[in-house]
């Protein structure tokens, strides 16, 4: 089996070695370059051709969503983003999700994150995931107006997913009308720090107002929450009629996750049965979902997974549609229709 190659493109040479360091030290990677520079970085992907880019956001000559946007629009490659622990540096790494990027990694200190030796088991793991996955030319979506919600839910979706799924959720969320009348619960495994402006960057791009969730939050029609990254988010209904609020926890980890899909999908399927709740399940590696879908399809609720063809990862929506359970298994751009078709059928 050939060795994964990987080339770096890091604004620090201390920090380009102790990257080179963490991967050259498993035998299944090799460093076939790096630099400092975004255009010679372009120049020289292309030449070499790696099977995975290491991408740093701030570069001398260019700035790193920039060197993304070229490499996708040309020459498609496995880019692994790497981001300072900031709420800038979350925003713009949720930014090179949508353009294309197929997964990040957080600098923990800063741009220069010498603690990055601590990772060296995530970092490898990343690198060794996305070099399988296929990569296509990326097409940035025009954003959307938001709209307001309401204090009556009648229906409720919940969207799950892992890797590949910040694109997918936005492809999905920037195709539905803020006129729906239900609610959104979105689950996405994700590092602290990122879910924030994660759910920032949906509600930008959909007619559905998003947020991330809060402890306590009421659960409104025409609105969307993200689960925040280290709790698992679960519906319960108020004392009020029709009245549902948010709870967040940290109790242990689902599916070595937390938030967990299956905590969120099996919570909103013991309150919201029959025709109230939809359940849909995008790329992500894993299971996580597969229980919580059958708790929603043994309520009689419905199913969407995503297909094959169309996930980042086949794992999570394959255990859902391998289960029996999916009412469709679809390309992800059939799913924003098919939810519609759901939500306003009666």
């Amino acid at each position: 089996m050939n060795p994964i190659k990987v080339f770096i493109v890091e604004d620090s040479i201390l920090m380009q070695k102790i990257i080179e360091d963490i991967l050259s030290a498993d035998p299944d990677i090799v460093v076939v370059g790096k630099t400092k520079y975004g255009k010679e970085a372009l120049h020289l992907i292309a030449e070499k051709k790696p099977d995975v880019v290491t991408l740093d956001i701030n570069l001398p000559d260019m700035d790193g969503l920039s060197v993304l946007k070229e490499l996708m629009a040309i020459s498609p490659v496995r880019v692994m983003m790497l981001s300072a622990y900031t709420q800038q540096g979350a925003a713009v790494a949720i930014k090179a999700l949508e353009l294309g990027a197929l997964d990040f990694m957080p600098k923990p200190s800063g741009e220069i994150s010498l603690d990055l030796y601590n990772f060296k088991e995530e970092m490898i793991s990343k690198v060794k995931l996305i070099s399988n996955i296929s990569v296509k030319k990326t097409v940035q979506t025009e954003s959307r107006v938001v709209s307001g919600a309401e204090a009556q839910v009648k229906k409720l979706v919940v969207i799950g997913a892992s890797t590949g799924g910040p694109k997918a959720i936005m492809d999905v969320m920037s195709h539905l009308p803020g006129t729906l009348d239900a609610a959104f619960l979105i689950v996405q495994h994700m590092p602290k720090g990122f879910t924030k402006s994660f759910a920032e960057r949906l509600s930008w791009y959909s007619g559905v107002k998003t947020k991330e969730a809060e402890d306590n939050d009421q659960l409104l029609s025409g609105a969307a929450y993200v689960a925040p990254a280290g709790y698992h988010m679960i519906i319960e209904k108020h004392l009020r009629e029709d009245s549902y609020l948010i709870r967040l926890d940290e109790t242990s980890l689902v599916n070595y996750v937390r938030p967990a899909v299956d905590v969120t999908m099996r919570s909103a399927g013991e309150i919201f049965a029959r025709d109230r709740i939809l359940g849909v399940v995008l790329t992500g590696m894993g299971k996580d979902g597969k229980e919580g879908a059958k708790v929603i399809k043994e309520r009689g609720g419905k199913i969407i997974a995503q297909d094959e063809q169309s996930s980042v990862v086949y794992g999570m929506p394959k255990a859902v549609a391998e289960s029996g359970i999916a009412d469709e298994v679809l390309p992800l751009e059939e799913i924003p229709n098919k939810i519609i078709e759901y939500l306003t059928n009666e």
